[in-house]
């Protein structure tokens, strides 16, 4: 059937989840934007900043596995609205980071604990509250596609919605070190953190499901629901989604599948929230620059996986094409992407020639992690049924959250440590090389579990 006549609906759909995942990580990387410039203000050290970005990671990963069951029950919709009107909070809150941080420690005192410092204690509560809210945002985005989307058609749209994530990088450093000096850092928190709630509104007009939607057409609902021919066309069983019937976070646990997803969460999200996280650090403390610096560089970079992103996610349809099922294809081009990060290697080495050595290269690396991001996601859409693809989400976004937190807790004891020694280059090294090679180890752990296609019927 032709385009035309199918109907282009789900595409808005793409469009909004794109939107929601922009602000996403507007809000998440404000802080580590202004992370040099509060580091000086408030005397923070790598290990400080490194209990506030994790203070985050661990809240969300926790929330992750809650908001897989939570959306999944409650339904899309309804679980957007709540997750954004909660981050969108939990962003502005960082603005009232002292006085929160005042009463925080006030607390401790009275009841004769020791009290955290005030600048860290307000953070860390502001960061946890934002982690809450945005641990709804990739559940429900994978969730949506399943629901809007059929299976190969999946990667590209998730591949398209995870952009967002790139978009919201790239727009970070242009927006947040203008307004930081036009009105100082407390009224960049609240102006990025009210921008979420402009995008509620669109969600709850131009959002249903698909049953339910009235700009849907017929032929349209028809192609999205088509699965079960294209489980026959390739030789796999049909996904039988019964929605009447219950299940468990430890049935879901029996399954290989969940296992081989969550572990690729785990060895490859703290990298890219390493990344982000911890390189406007990095620029500064090896190449001396300032928040006003970052600016091109990392604007450079973001824009560079957006290629990664949208093309990690077409990437599998090459495979799917000549024959493969979805997941065998997406294995086979998860392979190929796990290859790329390698160059990150490089960065250190030949990062002597310009700051732009290892901007490129870091570039090339990230780029790649939005590609097998974008199909490590669909993974779990391929072999479970629709009802269940959020609460796997969560699981794995969980596993992939404390991974986050391993990453980042060891990357401030690790600068700490070379950092006092006078050789800070090193720490770097140690960093990077783990962040090159987690994507091997991560594909051939998955590969292991799952090695063929299988999607999971008795749910």
């Amino acid at each position: 059937m032709h385009q035309a006549t199918i109907g282009k609906y789900r595409w808005t759909i793409c469009a909004l989840l794109f939107f929601a995942t922009t602000i996403n990580y507007l809000d998440r990387q404000v802080l580590s934007l202004l992370a040099p410039d509060l580091s000086k203000e408030f005397g923070w050290t790598n290990s400080d900043y490194a209990n506030i970005t994790a203070a985050f990671q661990f809240v969300y990963a926790i929330s992750m596995l809650f908001a897989g069951r939570f959306i999944d029950r409650i339904g899309t919709k309804k679980a957007f609205v709540l997750a954004i009107t909660i981050w969108s909070i939990g962003a502005i809150m960082h603005a009232f980071a002292i006085p929160l941080g005042t009463a925080t420690s006030n607390i401790f005192t009275a009841l004769g604990l020791a009290a955290v410092p005030v600048s860290i204690a307000g953070f860390m509560i502001s960061r946890a509250v934002l982690a809450l809210g945005e641990a709804g945002n990739f559940p429900a985005a994978i969730k949506a596609t399943a629901e809007y989307f059929p299976k190969r058609e999946r990667s590209f749209a998730t591949g398209i919605f995870n952009s967002g994530a790139n978009i919201g990088a790239v727009l970070a450093p242009i927006t947040v070190p203008m307004i930081a000096a036009a009105w100082g850092w407390q009224a960049t928190f609240i102006i990025i953190g009210a921008i979420g709630f402009i995008w509620m509104g669109c969600w709850m007009v131009f959002y249903d499901k698909p049953e339910q939607q009235k700009r849907l057409s017929s032929a349209e609902l028809a192609y999205i629901n088509g699965d079960e021919a294209f489980d026959a066309s390739t030789g796999a069983a049909s996904i039988a989604d019964n929605a009447e019937k219950k299940f468990s976070w430890f049935q879901l646990l029996g399954y290989r599948q969940t296992w081989a997803f969550a572990f690729g969460k785990f060895m490859t999200d703290g990298v890219w929230w390493f990344f982000l996280f911890w390189l406007p650090k990095y620029l500064a403390a090896q190449y001396g620059m300032k928040t006003t610096d970052f600016v091109f560089p990392l604007a450079v970079l973001y824009s560079m996986t957006m290629v990664g992103s949208i093309g990690g996610g077409w990437f599998p349809t090459y495979f799917i094409n000549k024959g493969d099922a979805p997941y065998d294809g997406r294995m086979k081009a998860m392979l190929v992407i796990a290859f790329i990060p390698l160059v990150v290697l490089l960065a250190q080495p030949f990062g002597y020639i310009s700051f732009w050595v290892p901007v490129i290269l870091i570039g090339i690396g990230t780029s790649a992690h939005q590609a097998w991001s974008a199909n490590i996601f669909t993974t779990v859409s391929d072999m479970f049924p629709k009802k269940s693809v959020a609460s796997v989400v969560g699981i794995g976004g969980m596993a992939g959250g404390l991974g986050g937190v391993l990453i980042t807790k060891m990357g401030g004891w690790i600068f700490d440590y070379y950092g006092a020694l006078g050789q800070l280059h090193t720490g770097y090294t140690i960093m990077f090389a783990l962040c090159a090679t987690a994507y091997l180890i991560a594909w051939g752990v998955m590969k292991t579990l799952v090695p063929k296609y299988k999607v999971i019927t008795d749910l």
